[in-house]
């Protein structure tokens, strides 16, 4: 112990009681071992390739690279909040020091493109080199008000959370870290459990698309302490094995405030789900679970839907993409309904048998806070569910609904309409890829009015017809279709140019109209007719308007020319996405 009482470290040295004076020391030492060398760290950086971004930011490197002087106090006055108070500080020496401290924060945020903040250090995607790293190693300490980091998508992190993680211990404030896409390694995994057990108030932990992450999983979870404050935990395609499973399984039972769990894309989960499942019964606070693409079976959704009695707050639930619990959603119908809180449930690509149907047909209508509902690419959903849409109406927050590639028939199709006109709420419709859609699109206009709210209607191949396409210019015009932001009608070659002239040229009534898709299959080029001027037209009042899709129509060299200036002519910035290339 120090006569002051403060600890010694193995060196004989005092642990910094501050960020600050950590900071003052480092400069001490440096100005003992090198005198008449700069006091300020190396301003190098290594990139593959530059952009233009990256070269303007070489610019303002090279503007900024002189150290801050007595009229420094100006230019540091932005970062002051993003920094620790030196109250106790009083010496001119001292307050020179602390003038570097706040423009070397600013100087790594600058050269990176970003702005000094006192809660938010977000670093996603910045490309940052091993010398970033190293600074930014130094940097953490003199932000002890950090409450969120964001290094996802920097593959220089993997390797270095060693280093890091040992200055958590200044960061007492931290709620949020993310970590996607890092190439985290397994030492990485070992060194971030030891640096959760510094930063109890940690709520949210993303290590998403960190692949090395797989059967090395418990090197993080056996560290992390009892009780502690996790609110998220996302490991989305992390490969996950069969062991990390129940790994995770033991750590549920720590993990009382868990809101959100996120283990889609780790297809070998699934042998571990009954394990999980047990367990589940420790985060009854639970609201979001995604189980999408994680090789579940009809026994593991027998054990899911023991496990849904114990979570009566959930608000999401997505098992999508397993498709071999097809014939097994008697396991879950007991327990599903008793979710009174549910808002979105997402079933797409499950190989939904008729079975299931008539199962879903009971249980749906009764998840009354339902909102998002998406059956989409489970081909026996057309074939008996049109007792299930007759029923939709008595879920009138419904605002999403996705039955692409649902073989629909005219019967549910039908149903579907009528139902429609009970769902006042309904924001997102998806009908793509069902053929029943083509000249009967009128049943579900009908239920459009003046005070529509849908925003994203799709009808990809739907073998629509011009009498379909008439009908919805007229809805267009009457305003029924005033917040719609993106519209779909790709793959419909049936109609003719008359018909697509007519919807052209109702579309400057779509004054919300971002994105718009009238491509050709892969396999059809047709010439466009004369609707492609009464369609640039219309654009020019979009204002808007960011995309449009065009692949498969051959434009003529006029029609070519006028697409290649329009954006120049129109000061736009609309993206074009034709067959030819501009």
């Amino acid at each position: 112990m120090d006569s002051d009482g403060a600890p010694r470290n193995c060196e004989g040295g005092l642990f910094q009681r501050s960020p600050f004076s950590l900071f003052i020391n480092q400069i001490q030492k440096k100005k003992s071992a090198k005198k008449g060398k700069s006091q300020h760290p190396s301003k190098s950086r290594f990139f593959p390739q530059k952009s233009h971004f990256e070269e303007s930011k070489d610019e303002s490197r090279k503007g900024n690279s002189t150290p801050p002087t007595n009229t420094c106090r100006s230019e540091t006055q932005s970062v002051e909040q993003a920094l620790p108070a030196a109250d106790n500080v009083s010496s001119p020496a001292a307050k020179e020091e602390l003038a570097l401290c706040h423009w070397r924060v600013k100087q790594f945020l600058n050269k990176l493109g970003k702005q000094p903040s006192n809660k938010i250090l977000d670093l996603n995607n910045c490309v940052l080199g091993a010398s970033d790293v190293t600074e930014l190693i130094d940097i953490i300490p003199l932000l002890p008000g950090l409450e969120e980091i964001d290094l996802s998508w920097n593959d220089f992190i993997g390797g270095t959370l060693g280093p890091l993680t040992q200055q958590f211990k200044h960061l007492q404030k931290l709620k949020v870290l993310q970590l996607s896409n890092c190439r985290l390694t397994a030492k990485d995994m070992a060194f971030l459990g030891e640096g959760l057990q510094v930063i109890p108030h940690l709520e949210a932990l993303d290590l998403s698309w960190n692949t090395n992450v797989g059967g090395r999983f418990s090197l993080l979870t056996h560290k992390i302490p009892k009780a502690c404050a996790l609110k998220t935990l996302k490991v989305t395609g992390c490969n996950l094995t069969p062991e990390d499973g129940e790994s995770l399984a033991q750590l549920l039972n720590r993990m009382h405030n868990l809101e959100e769990l996120d283990l889609s894309i780790n297809k070998m989960i699934g042998w571990s789900l009954n394990s999980i499942a047990q367990e589940l019964k420790y985060v009854s606070s639970l609201k979001v679970l995604n189980l999408s693409m994680c090789g579940l079976k009809q026994g593991g959704l027998q054990c899911l839907g023991t496990a849904l009695q114990h979570l009566l707050e959930l608000r999401k639930l997505d098992v999508s993409c397993n498709k071999e619990i097809g014939g097994g959603f008697q396991n879950l119908a007991t327990h599903l309904a008793g979710l009174s809180h549910l808002e979105i449930l997402d079933l797409h690509q499950c190989c939904i048998t008729e079975e299931d149907m008539a199962i879903l047909t009971q249980i749906i209508p009764l998840l009354s806070s339902l909102q998002e509902l998406d059956l989409s690419s489970n081909k026996s959903v057309g074939l008996s569910s049109d007792q299930l849409f007759s029923r939709l109406r008595f879920l009138p927050r419904l605002t999403s609904v996705l039955l692409g590639h649902c073989s629909l028939q005219h019967d549910s199709f039908a149903s579907l309409a009528e139902a429609a006109l009970h769902l006042p709420e309904l924001m997102i419709l998806d009908l793509s890829w069902n053929k029943c859609v083509g000249g009967n699109l009128k049943l579900i206009l009908k239920a459009l009015n003046p005070g529509a709210e849908m925003q994203v209607l799709r009808l990809s191949s739907c073998s629509l017809v011009d009498e379909d396409i008439l009908g919805l210019a007229a809805v267009i015009q009457d305003r029924s279709l005033g917040q719609l932001q993106k519209l779909d009608l790709s793959y419909n070659h049936h109609v003719s140019n008359h018909g697509w002239t007519t919807f052209c040229q109702a579309l400057v009534a779509l004054d919300q109209l971002s994105e718009l898709d009238l491509s050709l299959r892969p396999s059809l080029h047709c010439d466009c007719g004369e609707w492609f001027g009464q369609l640039l037209a219309a654009l020019q009042k979009l204002p808007l308007f960011t995309e449009l899709g065009l692949q498969g129509w051959v434009l003529s060299n006029v029609q070519q020319q006028q697409l290649e200036q329009f954006n120049g002519e129109n000061q736009r910035n609309i993206r074009f996405d034709i067959w030819n290339e501009l």
